[in-house]
């Protein structure tokens, strides 16, 4: 930045509150440097606007000119017209205000600005931490004069609006840049983990990309304790990086290997992969209560009878329900309905379709451990769990083992949460725990979500300390009743309408963003609106690299071989004669 004062971009013509501003812009400026999310300021009189670049237009003085346009070879005519007779238009979003208490603080003195929220002359060196803490930005009630200039927000703008990471005063997580500027965008951690969240895209934009970002962030900054959900084996440990050339990426036990923890589903196929000290996890047939297979009707093909029916089983047989049915005959079967009065095809039909977990790895008729309680101790003693599926990747095992392990773990969360607000004693308060899970709209559809723990917590908000993390690249077949409680949303490229509408379920002022989302590029851009961000923002999220780990991994460790890695590789090596 140079010593002069910033040039204004346009002047404020019309606009209102509802609809936004329209700005013309002034000759000099070229309306092709106006980008659709940019972020603007517009000083007015008394106030100091922060907003978002909805739209570009071009706009004429006289319709003759539209009727009788210059030749492209007349390069002289149209310089003539340019900015007089033909102009460009911007129209922007006001987000957030900021009015000083007295209007000093907005005249010149001695020729120079004494408002310390005027564009700046300098660069980010002359930016006064201690005056963010003092500045309150308010929500829109308003809006500026005519021909109240547009600036391009600086340096400082951004970090009195989004603060920065090195805040000690909060946990700040910068999750990109501005498209225009080489200035973190931070989000408020502290804020994000207090309701649940999401992040959506269609597929191929990035979205794992984000959430492994995030919560490499929530766990370097200790805002919450993260279990996640890792149903293609993309957190724990490496994972293929998207692009044409064939390499990897590190996962959170990679940077964090005192903070996190691996539970797998199949360890064969985590053991392939190299990944260090993953613990296995089993579960039996008498953890499975009905619940669980009603999530699961879908895939496996249940109907309403049958699920009718395996209540009465429950009610007969308690835990060993599942068991006791599978070891059932044809005429133990009719017997039983005989005297409970269940229907003995739809409890044959159970039988059969309940047979195909047989075929999971990971179900056992009894466990020699309880190993969901072996996971709620690492989650409390502050441990984050990635729970890897290897080869059970499918989707009734998804959705069979997340809703297991959520409902018991959320149970406990209730009982701690009770606890703590019997007591009063911030020893009892719970660590905040956020669960992430992906194919999110399977748990959230309105056909099932009234009876899902994933519906439950979501709408509870932060009341017993869980929250979700809900990845998802249909975020129209999520119930309208669940996003409107989604507190932040981080949103990479979507294209189909109702995916669009789903987003800003709940958001007041949509009509601009939709089109700020559907221009985003397909690759490391996003919108993000919501609780922990002041206002909608659009970034080039931060990228997931050598220099991401040295900034936020942990630095005593340094990558050795994995000994009996070496040694599989060997021992293939020799099998195929090399």
């Amino acid at each position: 930045m140079n010593s002069a004062q910033p040039l204004p971009l346009g002047s404020v013509i019309q606009g209102s509150l509802t609809g936004g501003l329209e700005v013309r812009l002034h000759p000099d400026i070229s309306v092709e440097d106006m980008r659709v999310g940019k972020f603007l300021v517009v000083q007015g009189m008394r106030s100091r606007f922060f907003c978002m670049l909805t739209d570009v237009a071009l706009g004429t003085a006289n319709a003759r000119i539209i009727a009788n346009p210059p030749s492209w070879e007349d390069t002289f005519l149209r310089d003539v017209l340019a900015g007089s007779g033909t102009y460009g238009t911007i129209n922007l979003a006001p987000m957030l205000m900021f009015t000083p208490e007295s209007d000093e603080s907005l005249t010149l003195h001695n020729g120079k600005s004494t408002n310390p929220f005027l564009p700046s002359t300098t660069g980010l060196a002359s930016f006064q931490p201690q005056t963010s803490t003092t500045m309150e930005l308010l929500p829109v009630k308003t809006i500026p004069s005519h021909f109240s200039q547009v600036y391009e927000a600086n340096v400082d703008d951004f970090r009195r609006v989004f603060g920065w990471e090195d805040d000690p005063q909060r946990r700040n997580f910068s999750i990109g840049k501005p498209l225009d500027m080489d200035v973190p965008v931070c989000i408020d951690l502290n804020r994000f983990v207090e309701r649940s969240n999401g992040v959506f895209g269609k597929s191929g934009t990035g979205k794992s990309f984000l959430t492994r970002l995030l919560l490499a962030g929530v766990i370097r900054k200790n805002a919450a304790v993260n279990l996640i959900f890792d149903m293609h084996s993309e957190y724990g440990w490496e994972a293929v990086a998207e692009g044409k050339n064939v390499n990897t990426v590190k996962g959170l036990k990679q940077l964090f290997p005192g903070k996190v923890e691996v539970y797998t589903l199949d360890p064969e196929s985590t053991k392939r992969r190299g990944v260090r000290d993953a613990q296995e996890l089993y579960l039996s047939y008498e953890q499975i209560e009905v619940e669980d297979i009603k999530l699961c009707s879908r895939d496996l093909g249940l109907s309403d009878a049958a699920l009718d029916n395996a209540n009465i089983l429950y009610s007969e047989f308690g835990k060993s329900w599942i068991v006791q049915l599978l070891n059932m005959t044809n005429e133990e079967i009719e017997m039983f309905c005989d005297e409970k009065r269940g229907h003995k095809g739809s409890i044959m039909s159970l039988q059969r379709k309940l047979l195909r977990m047989d075929s999971l790895k990971y179900m056992r008729a009894v466990c020699p451990q309880n190993y969901i309680s072996k996971i709620l101790q690492s989650l409390e003693a502050g441990k984050n769990v990635v729970v890897e599926f290897g080869s059970q990747s499918n989707m009734l095992s998804y959705m069979l083992v997340t809703n297991m392990i959520t409902r018991r773990i959320h149970e406990h969360y209730v009982k701690k949460a009770d606890k703590f607000l019997q007591s009063k004693n911030p020893c009892d308060r719970p660590t905040p725990l956020m669960i992430t899970i992906e194919e999110a709209h399977r748990f959230l559809d309105p056909g099932v979500v009234q009876s899902t723990i994933f519906g439950t917590i979501a709408r509870e908000l932060r009341k017993y300390f869980v929250t979700l993390m809900v990845v998802d690249q249909r975020p129209s077949g999520i119930d309208n009743e669940v996003m409107s409680q989604i507190g932040t949303r981080i949103t990479a490229l979507l294209n189909d309408e109702k995916d669009i509408d789903a987003i800003f379920t709940g958001v007041s002022g949509a009509g601009g963003l939709r089109s700020v989302l559907s221009k985003l590029d397909s690759k490391q851009q996003a919108l993000i609106l919501g609780h922990a961000v002041p206002m909608p923002v659009v970034v080039r999220t931060r990228p997931y690299d050598s220099t991401f780990y040295a900034e936020i991994g942990d630095p005593a460790w340094e990558e050795k071989p994995d000994e009996e890695v070496f040694a599989a590789a060997e021992l293939a090596k020799a099998d195929l004669g090399f």
